[in-house]
């Protein structure tokens, strides 16, 4: 199925057109939970009589029943709707059908709404309301209908959607269902849904708020408050279509305003409030969960570099040659550990980027390793984001292979090592294939992974954890191919 971003790709608009077209979408949703009505956007396709109109997009009202069970998009318009919007987009006007049609036996109100821009009209967008098991209406309703009356107004006057409005929807972002505030030009409220009225209850106001300034409600209810939003003056009068966020007493409250105008002249301001006090508390133990994970990381690594120079200075006083030389193994692989726990503790969660650790530990052995020999290394490929378990463990394996090369592969001759790493093709699971490459003297006679030394075994057990296999061959012309693969773990912990 095409996508909006599909359509007007393909359409004749400007970009600018095309962001217009994109911002509207953004927003639509707070139109037709105000009207209890789908609505669908279509976009014209080719000029003069060869033109023709298909559905570029399409939203269902969260507040009410809805029209259409199946998404429209891609369908062109049939019977009255046809009709409804040629004549929309030859007018420049609001059409509504002169009789109520019906979807599938269900009675339904139709109407399409010019969308312009400049003055040009870009698309047209129709209205489907169901009628079926209608009553009196509720004061609710009526503001509600009234509100979005007001804005598809402005759609038609190329006023809606605002340009300076905020872009993306932040989380907490308040919808018609959290509480909606009617506001004449001077910011007294007109009307307050009952959600509306509990949020500003909650932030501590008590008394009446219809006819009331929502501004004056505001900010009787923060005196005293330490931090004020810059914006919250102009919000609360219903004068910009700005967002803001007001905290008391524990208790936090998110507005969007929506200023509704006429002829360009401000007559009125549609708030949407939503109490988000959960929602930043939560948000605020995320927070101090998260600085503690990181101190976590930076003490593990701050204790593993202790233990490293405790082992370096245990070295130190040995004597005999193989214990010491054991004890710097200890060392390095102590200091590949604490280098991936350094990088955790800059981040915010338990992934890595791991080519920085990969770069860091490479470099760092080669040049410890290769004594008085002149070694070339090289890195090619991206590892990408890794989880700290995998992390830990790919960072292990390059080490004590990188390491096996230089010391006994290059030791006498010099020479490159490089390590090189791609992707593998895997419906199930994100795959990568290391190889580590030497051209020194390759592999001693007879070699056999079984019984080779400490550091083999580990490397084997390692990729193991890594739920892959590693080989040892011998590189052309000379030189070892040490190659293995990580069946890696999801980014995201699932359950």
């Amino acid at each position: 199925m095409a996508t909006l971003h599909d359509l007007l790709a393909e359409s004749e608009l400007s970009p600018a057109e095309q962001e217009w077209i994109r911002v509207l979408t953004g927003e639509w949703q707070l139109i037709a939970d105000l009207s209890f009505a789908d609505l669908v956007l279509w976009l014209p396709q080719g000029q003069g009589e060869e033109r023709e109109w298909q559905a570029a997009a399409h939203v269902r009202p969260t507040t009410g029943q809805l029209v259409f069970y199946t998404d429209q998009v891609g369908s062109a318009p049939a019977g009255p709707v046809a009709s409804l919007v040629d004549q929309a987009s030859e007018t420049a006007a609001i059409v509504r059908a002169a009789s109520t049609t019906y979807v599938r036996d269900v009675p339904v109100r139709e109407e399409a709404i010019p969308v312009v821009r400049q003055g040009h009209v870009l698309a047209v967008l129709t209205r489907h309301t169901n009628l079926m098991g209608r009553r009196i209406p509720s004061r609710l309703e009526v503001t509600y209908q009234s509100l979005a009356d007001s804005l598809v107004r402005m759609v038609a006057a190329g006023e809606f959607p605002h340009v300076s409005a905020p872009t993306g929807q932040r989380r907490g972002a308040p919808r018609v269902g959290d509480g909606v505030v009617h506001l004449d030009a001077g910011g007294t409220v007109l009307y307050a849904s009952p959600n509306a009225v509990s949020a500003l209850y909650r932030l501590g106001h008590e008394g009446a708020v219809t006819g009331e300034l929502l501004a004056r409600i505001v900010a009787d209810t923060i005196k005293g408050e330490a931090t004020v939003d810059e914006s919250l003056a102009v919000v609360a009068t219903g004068r910009a279509p700005w967002r803001a966020e007001v905290s008391n007493r524990g208790a936090s409250m998110s507005m969007r305003a929506i200023p509704l105008t006429e002829k360009r002249a401000r007559v009125g301001a549609l708030l949407l409030l939503r109490d988000t006090s959960e929602l930043r508390r939560r948000e605020r133990e995320l927070i101090t969960k998260d600085a503690t994970i990181r101190e976590i990381h930076h003490r593990v690594k701050n204790n593993l570099q202790t233990v490293a120079a405790l082992l370096r200075l245990q070295a130190r006083r040995l004597d005999d040659a193989g214990g010491k030389e054991a004890l710097e193994q200890a060392v390095r692989r102590v200091g590949v550990i604490a280098l991936v726990h350094e990088t955790l503790s800059q981040g915010f969660d338990e992934s890595v980027e791991f080519d920085e650790i990969a770069a860091k530990g490479f470099k760092a052995i080669v040049e410890v390793a290769s004594g008085e020999q002149h070694i070339h290394s090289t890195l090619k490929g991206s590892f990408g984001r890794l989880r700290a378990e995998d992390a830990t463990a790919m960072a292990m394996v390059i080490s004590e292979l990188v390491q096996n090369a230089v010391e006994h592969g290059l030791a006498n001759t010099g020479g490159s090592v490089t390590v090189e790493v791609e992707p593998v093709d895997d419906e199930d699971d994100r795959v990568l294939r290391v190889r580590v490459t030497d051209d020194g003297e390759g592999l001693p006679e007879g070699f056999s992974p079984g019984r080779s030394g400490l550091g083999t075994q580990i490397v084997q057990s390692l990729v193991s954890d890594l739920r892959g296999r590693i080989t040892w061959s011998p590189a052309e012309p000379h030189g070892t191919v040490a190659e293995f693969t990580a069946r890696l773990r999801p980014l995201t912990r699932e359950g």
